[in-house]
Order: structure tokens, then C-alpha cells, then sequence
């Protein structure tokens, strides 16, 4: 066989050969593009389109803010669901603990009120005493006397004071003595117990009045004297 026909025959299965692989070829670029174009096609949300240059439309970009919002209410709204529990477990944990102050304020009020109302219950009742009145005359002068000589524990009794007033004024309680050694000295004896001024002054019982002249002075300045000197004025049975 002649060699030009022979390599004809030889390069023709070659060429089926080349025209095949060109077709594979052509076939895998074709799936690899619709491969790449449902890939893309499925990164865009649903119901999204495209436009012609590859510039993706507006209705996505909305459709992904909407979803966004949407996933962040889905997520915010159990945290938002759990503050408000919070915040409402804590409302009431703050009114029971004022409603527990208020009650333990209530107690201590009642128990410190009832406190007083014990103390006040054994406390003894003191009985108004009313003032005690005397005469405004020798037997109510002797008399308040007397009560002043006891509470300033000087001693005497109504007879020694009343037989002494007799002996020296005779009940008077003006009567001034202007005769014996005191009158001629210049300092008369004066008042009920014919005091002098000078005794009446030094042996002047406080809370009584200061005036030599008045009934109850008088007789109380002269018993403390006595009691100073004597004893007692009972032990008095003349001048002193």
C-alpha cells in the first residue's frame, strides 16, 4: 500500500479522536458554567433578581435588610421577654422588702407603745394633794409653824410655843418691848417671841418671809434659836 494512503487512514481516527475531545471539552464547560450559575443563583435570596452588567437590582439589598430585622426581633425578643421578667421579679422583691419594713415598724411602734402602757401601769398613781390651808390666827400661826420647824427638823411642840407667845406678847404680833436691856441698847425685842432683829436675822428659817413682824417668821426664827441654845423652845419657861 502506497504511504500517502496509509497515513491518511491513520490520521483520520485521530481527527473523530480530536473532534471528540473539542466536544467533552465544549460539554464540561458548559456544566461547569451552569454549575457556577446555580451557585450564584443560590447565594441570592429567594425571589431575588439581577440585572443586565452584573449590578445586582435593589429588591435584594431590601429583601436582606428585611431579613435582617427579622432575625434580629427573632433574637432580641427572648432577651427582651427575659428583662422584663427581671425587671417585674425585681419590682416585687422591692415592694415585699417596704411592705417587711413597714410591718417591722408597725411591731416595734406597738411593742414600744406597749412599753409605756406597762410602765405607765405600775407606775403608782399620784394623788393630788390639795395645799394645806391655816388660820390667820395664833392657833394657824402655831400650826404652820410647826409644820415648817418638822420639815427643817427643829424640834418643839404647840404647847412650849403657845405658852411662851402668851408669856412674851400675849398673843400680839406687833408688840415691841421698849423697856429692858435690849430697848435700852437700841435693838428692841419685837414680834410674838420678842426676838431682836440681830437673832431674828441669824437664825432666819429660809422660805419664810423676812419681816420680824410676820406671825409664822417670827415664831419659826425664834424655836430655831431656842433649839440652838435650849434644846428645844419647850425647854423655855422665861425671857431668853
Amino acid at each position: 500500500m502506497p504511504k500517502n494512503t496509509l497515513n491518511r487512514r491513520l490520521s483520520r481516527p485521530l481527527e473523530k479522536f480530536s473532534a471528540l475531545n473539542k466536544q467533552h471539552k465544549i460539554a464540561i464547560a458548559g456544566v461547569s458554567t451552569l454549575g457556577a450559575a446555580a451557585i450564584a443563583l443560590s447565594a441570592v435570596p429567594g425571589g431575588a433578581t439581577t440585572v443586565a452588567g452584573g449590578t445586582p437590582a435593589a429588591k435584594p439589598v431590601a429583601a436582606e435588610q428585611t431579613q435582617t430585622r427579622d432575625l434580629h426581633a427573632t433574637l432580641s425578643s427572648p432577651l427582651t421577654s427575659d428583662k422584663v421578667k427581671l425587671d417585674a421579679i425585681e419590682a416585687k422583691q422591692k415592694a415585699a422588702s417596704k411592705q417587711k419594713a413597714a410591718a417591722e415598724r408597725k411591731a416595734a411602734e406597738s411593742r414600744s407603745a406597749k412599753k409605756a402602757a406597762d410602765r405607765s401601769a405600775k407606775r403608782p398613781q399620784m394623788e393630788t394633794v390639795a395645799a394645806k390651808t391655816y388660820k390667820n390666827n395664833l392657833d394657824g400661826w402655831i400650826r404652820q409653824s410647826l409644820d415648817i420647824m418638822h420639815a427643817k427638823g427643829i424640834p418643839g411642840s404647840y404647847h412650849g410655843l403657845h405658852k411662851n407667845i402668851m408669856r412674851e406678847s400675849s398673843g400680839n404680833p406687833r408688840a415691841i418691848n421698849g423697856w429692858d436691856i435690849n430697848a435700852i441698847n437700841g435693838v428692841p425685842s419685837k414680834g410674838l417671841l420678842q426676838v431682836i432683829p440681830p437673832t431674828f436675822a441669824t437664825y432666819h428659817v429660809k422660805g419664810t418671809s423676812n419681816d420680824i413682824y410676820d406671825p409664822v417668821a417670827n415664831i419659826t426664827a425664834a424655836a430655831n434659836y431656842a433649839a440652838h441654845r435650849y434644846g428645844s423652845i419647850d425647854n423655855v419657861n422665861s425671857a431668853y
